[in-house]
């Protein structure tokens, strides 16, 4: 696993068969189809439009040009030029946790299966606590996104029921309000598979 490149903008990410990348303007259809997919969006409050991607796509261009690091494009090597995203990214609502640094993916349902997201997140995770020397890295979701929560597991991270909390971002009473929380330090990341 190697961070190519010395700009932090143009951070490069390999594993053996991915490479995280900067976005390029080619990836935009690609991630707008992703997000107006009602599988892959199945835990967040709703798919998005072609526009509300086009501004997703430019707040995570903005986060990676101010913090050096955010969620990069995906590809599959040889196979697909965008399979999604993955990254570590600083959230913007308040909870207990926050500030904190997120760990976070993103794929399209025809990349699913394979132990992609896995595998890009432990090189983002390396990055975040080799690279920019991060304390802590966590992750949640909605106690129903069984898929993540395996990706979660398989990273080492580990979950404190007791930090369980309702996503600021969506109203009392919403199904996707309550959230459950992962936490990891860099002693518990090897950075190996």
């Amino acid at each position: 696993m190697t961070a190519a490149t010395g700009h932090h903008r143009q951070i490069i990410l390999t594993t053996p068969r991915l490479r995280l990348r900067p976005w390029r303007p080619e990836d935009l259809p690609q991630f707008a189809a992703m997000n107006a997919d009602p599988r892959v969006m199945e835990y967040f409050p709703r798919v998005l439009t072609s526009e509300e991607s086009e501004r997703q796509a430019a707040a995570i261009a903005e986060h990676v040009e101010k913090h050096g690091f955010g969620f990069w494009a995906v590809e599959v090597i040889g196979v697909a030029d965008f399979a999604g995203f993955v990254g570590i990214s600083t959230p913007t609502f308040e909870a207990h946790f926050t500030p904190c640094v997120e760990i976070g993916w993103r794929l399209a349902c025809e990349h699913w299966g394979h132990g992609y997201a896995t595998e890009a997140a432990r090189a983002a995770l390396d990055c975040g606590f080799r690279r920019f020397g991060l304390e802590e890295i966590v992750a949640f979701t909605v106690p129903a996104n069984t898929r993540s929560i395996r990706v979660m597991e398989r990273l080492g991270m580990t979950r404190s029921p007791a930090e369980d909390f309702d996503h600021p971002r969506l109203p009392a009473g919403h199904p996707l309000r309550p959230h459950i929380l992962y936490r990891l330090k860099p002693v518990q990341h090897s950075g190996h598979s």
